[in-house]
C-alpha cells in the first residue's frame, strides 16, 4: 500500500491537515476576489467560506496521495459581473496559487524563526515535519495550478489574455483539453509532461524561499 501511495502512511494525517488548509485557502481566494469584484456567485452558492468541506474535490483530493498533486473543487465564476471581465477573470484565476505562495511563504518564516529562537529544538519532530510538508505542498499546488491544462488556473489564465476569438476555439475544445489533462495524471505521459515542470519549478520556489528567509535571519 505504501508503495501505491506518493507518500509514506505515517506523513498522510499531516498532508490531510495541510491539504485541509491549502485547499481551503485557494478556493476561498478565488472567491473572496470575484465577490470583491463584484460577482457574487460563489457567495450565493456558500463558498466565500474557509469551510474545507464546501471546497474538497474527492478525486483532486485523493490524487494528491497517489500522484502527488491534485485539486479542489473549482469555485464558480460569472465574469459578466466584472467591469473588465478579461482583467477581472486573470486576477481572480491568479489568486488561489497566490495565496498558496503566500501560506507557503507564511511557513518558510515560522520554519526559519523556530530553529533561529532555537523554539524548534524543544518542540516534536511532528511539528517541524507539519511546516516542511506545509511550505512544500502550497508550493506545489502555486506550480501545478499555474500549468496552462483546463481545468487548472493557469489555462483561466492563458483564457483571458488571448483574443476573444481564441478564447472560443478553446472554450470549444476545453473538454476535450480536460480529458487530455487527466490522460497526463494517471498515465506514464506525465513524465514527459507535467512532472518536468512539477520536479524543476517546486525546487526552485522553495530554495528562493530559504535563500529570502536566510538572507534576513
Amino acid at each position: 500500500m505504501e508503495r501505491f501511495l506518493r507518500f509514506p502512511l505515517e506523513q498522510i494525517p499531516l498532508i490531510a491537515g495541510v491539504l485541509l488548509i491549502a485547499f481551503t485557502v485557494h478556493e476561498f481566494a478565488h472567491a473572496y476576489t470575484a465577490n470583491k469584484l463584484g460577482d457574487p456567485t460563489a457567495k450565493k452558492q456558500g463558498r466565500l467560506t474557509l469551510n474545507p468541506m464546501q471546497h474538497l474535490d474527492p478525486i483532486g483530493t485523493l490524487l494528491i496521495f497517489i500522484v502527488g498533486f491534485g485539486w479542489a473543487r473549482p469555485v464558480p465564476v460569472n465574469r459578466n459581473y466584472f467591469k473588465n471581465p478579461r482583467l477581472g477573470g486573470i486576477l481572480v484565476s491568479l489568486m488561489g496559487p497566490v495565496s498558496n505562495f503566500a501560506l507557503a511563504l507564511i511557513g518558510t518564516g515560522i520554519m526559519y524563526g523556530l530553529v533561529v529562537t532555537g523554539i524548534a529544538a524543544t518542540l516534536p519532530s511532528l511539528v517541524m515535519q507539519f511546516f516542511s510538508l506545509f511550505v512544500y505542498l502550497n508550493v506545489l499546488l502555486f506550480v501545478f495550478n499555474l500549468i496552462p491544462l483546463p481545468p487548472l488556473d493557469g489555462y483561466r489564465i492563458v483564457e483571458d489574455l488571448v483574443p476573444p476569438s481564441v478564447r472560443a476555439k478553446m472554450t470549444q475544445y476545453e473538454q476535450y483539453g480536460s480529458l487530455i489533462f487527466l490522460i497526463l495524471v494517471i498515465t506514464p505521459l506525465g513524465r514527459y509532461t507535467i512532472y518536468p515542470i512539477i520536479n524543476n519549478g517546486v525546487p526552485f520556489f522553495i530554495n528562493s524561499l530559504n535563500n529570502f528567509f536566510a538572507m534576513l535571519f
